[in-house]
């Protein structure tokens, strides 16, 4: 065990097809264990900046939080005395994170490996934390002076139904529960806002236009009913649940996708009276207006042409603008997207996005490029 290390270091070189020499020096069994490592580690540098120096089981990645994400919730536990509780803290993403930015914090998980790995790879990030093995159900946390929880969100079928249905383990109702006034709860995107208890905030983050997940917070905490938060830009924006509708009018020059944080946040109406924007449909969070629309909490695009969708008229349009390369995006409108893609696919020497959606409750295209 001793040279465990040496093997792991060998197992993580560039060339992984170092099996059948390492056998010859190792048992069969620690070289499988390493090379499994070695390839967690390289799949873990998109969510970790030291991620190639880190241990992980393939479920602990997998329910791993991403470093961005980690760092921007810890903020908020930074003016927090005493200690944390980091509960399921899994390979220890966020028990790294928050312990970077208060005094005490202690990670429990009842698997034993996941508990080792978690303070290892808080070493590994120069955050040094306290470890327990426990099942989080039994113990009494009202000595805490925050408690962040991370349930598994899988249900006990073992299908993911239950993202949708707040389905996880421990219940989102025993975390909502817990005697401390500060809790945070880590759940999936999908979760549906009804689930939450009055007084709770639900933020819902994003990297890039990835949608990662949804943060509640309990009413100790919140700030807000409902929060979009885009990240590595760093922006937060609060759904007002007095702003009005947005107006609905046919497309203008430019077009604005909302973030998907936006959009399950409920904020899309504040984001439009933000940018004096509208939307093109009443149903559809696409936001257009005569002026370019460029805000980090959507993705801003050119209208080089507004029709009807129809398959001919729309390949004739894309002929006469010179696109043969084309991305479509489908907001709110059926269809098979790759027989599509093959019957517009032209010999035009420029590339366009194609919004296939519906405007006025109509089905509707718009051929966009990306503003720049």
């Amino acid at each position: 065990m001793l040279a465990t290390p040496e093997l792991l270091a060998e197992a993580s070189a560039a060339d992984l097809r170092v099996g059948e020499r390492l056998r010859d020096r190792w048992p069969v069994d620690l070289v499988a264990a390493a090379s499994e490592q070695a390839a967690l580690r390289l799949r873990a540098t998109e969510k970790f900046s030291r991620g190639s120096a880190m241990l992980f089981t393939r479920p602990g990645l997998e329910q791993a939080t991403d470093e961005t994400v980690a760092r921007h919730r810890a903020q908020r536990f930074d003016d927090v005395k005493g200690t944390v509780l980091d509960l399921c803290c899994g390979i220890g993403g966020d028990l790294a994170a928050i312990g970077a930015v208060v005094d005490s914090v202690v990670g429990v998980d009842r698997a034993e490996v996941h508990a080792l790995l978690a303070r290892h790879n808080a070493a590994v990030h120069g955050v040094r934390v306290a470890v327990a093995v426990a099942d989080v159900t039994q113990l009494r946390v009202d000595g805490a002076s925050a408690v962040f929880v991370d349930p598994a969100r899988r249900s006990a079928t073992g299908d993911t139904a239950g993202d949708r249905r707040g389905g996880s383990s421990p219940p989102l109702e025993w975390c909502f529960a817990l005697p401390s006034k500060r809790v945070c709860v880590k759940a999936a995107p999908g979760l549906q806002r009804r689930l939450v208890p009055p007084g709770w905030e639900t933020e819902f983050v994003a990297v890039g236009r990835d949608l990662k997940e949804a943060v509640l917070w309990s009413p100790g905490w919140a700030t807000a009913g409902a929060r979009a938060t885009v990240l590595p830009a760093g922006v937060s924006m609060v759904a007002d649940p007095t702003v009005e509708r947005a107006p609905v009018r046919p497309p203008g020059a430019f077009l604005l996708d909302p973030s998907p944080a936006v959009t399950r946040a409920g904020a899309v109406a504040d984001l439009a009276a933000t940018l004096d924007a509208w939307q093109i449909d009443a149903r559809i969070a696409f936001l257009s207006a005569d002026t370019p629309l460029r805000s980090p909490f959507g993705r801003a695009m050119t209208i080089e042409s507004s029709l009807p969708f129809g398959v001919k008229p729309l390949a004739a349009e894309l002929r006469r603008l010179d696109i043969g390369s084309v991305e479509l995006r489908r907001r709110g409108l059926a269809g098979d997207v790759t027989d599509l893609r093959r019957r517009l696919r032209g010999k035009g020497s420029r590339s366009a996005t194609v919004m296939l959606t519906r405007v006025a409750d109509r089905p509707w295209a718009l051929v966009c490029s990306d503003l720049t």
